[in-house]
């Protein structure tokens, strides 16, 4: 598919990009464990059908760390045993966080009080700047059928 626009070729984009960036450099230095952020940015990116952050992500948790099990059960996670509560909590949030047009709400009051119960006001704030960042990845990398980028 060819890209409709080079929007990583443009030095208005990387301004753009630059806070961006920026934004998620804070957020991943949350505190929130890694074993977290990452099976969270892969769920949203998986949502929204983005298949170059997905595939990042994935690598970015192997090199972390992460078993191959536990990447390919993000997606079933709510069947699959291998996520902890407090991770399972965490993927809720970025599902209803991604998929805040599929109910009129947005987040949950019950998904909200288990995300709750495992981090703390600072922690939550991470996790739901990590969704708000990884959406923005997707949709630039999606949406307009950009030239593939190297963030996300």
């Amino acid at each position: 598919m060819e890209p409709r626009l080079n929007f990583f070729g443009s030095p208005f984009a990387g301004k753009v990009l630059k806070h961006i960036n920026s934004a998620a450099k804070v957020a991943s230095e949350s505190g929130v464990p890694t074993a977290t952020q990452e099976p969270v940015k892969i769920r949203a990116s998986q949502i929204n059908g983005c298949g170059y952050c997905t595939d990042m992500h994935t690598k970015d948790a192997v090199a972390a760390g992460e078993t191959q099990q536990r990447l390919n059960l993000v997606a079933a996670w709510r069947e699959a045993t291998v996520f902890t509560e407090a991770e399972r909590a965490a993927l809720e949030l970025s599902e209803q966080g991604t998929r805040i047009s599929d109910a009129s709400g947005g987040v949950t009051d019950e998904a909200w009080a288990n995300a709750a119960k495992h981090y703390d006001e600072e922690q939550l704030i991470a996790l739901l700047s990590l969704i708000a960042v990884i959406n923005a990845y997707n949709r630039i990398n999606v949406r307009p059928r950009c030239a593939q980028s190297t963030n996300g």
